[in-house]
């Protein structure tokens, strides 16, 4: 891994360009459900109920909010079929999958972050 040291430092239109770029990637992605909604309809599409089910400790009302701003930002489709009752499937757009390698580094970082937190606590332990 580069340190900081090692890399040149980017200039203060770079800085700014970047900050801009990420607040506005927050605004949509914001939220603790989001990308996990996402990934979850990247693996396969999916009913309302399997979707509950699948992300533990989402409520209906939040489920039902966050697939709507998810649509509306073209990260999902939804689709229903005029069937008895009316069957409503979600699934990820090509759009969605362009946050692929989005999700593999924050999944990476999310792993390395767990190990950090649990040598901490084994540290706090011992001593």
């Amino acid at each position: 891994m580069k340190t900081i040291e090692e890399q040149e430092l980017p200039t203060k239109n770079e800085c700014a360009g970047s900050l801009k770029n990420i607040i506005d990637a927050l605004y949509v992605l914001n939220g603790k459900w989001k990308i996990a909604l996402i990934l979850s309809l990247i693996q396969s599409s999916k009913r309302f109920n399997e979707i509950k089910k699948e992300i533990d400790g989402i409520s209906p009302k939040i489920l039902a909010k966050e697939l709507k701003d998810l649509e509306l930002n073209d990260f999902i489709k939804r689709t229903v079929y005029p069937t008895t009752p009316v069957s409503i499937i979600y699934e990820a757009t090509e759009y969605s999958r362009t946050l692929k390698n989005v999700i593999r580094e924050l999944s990476n970082w999310g792993e390395m972050h767990r190990e950090k937190v649990k040598e901490s606590m084994r540290k706090r332990q011992v001593v």
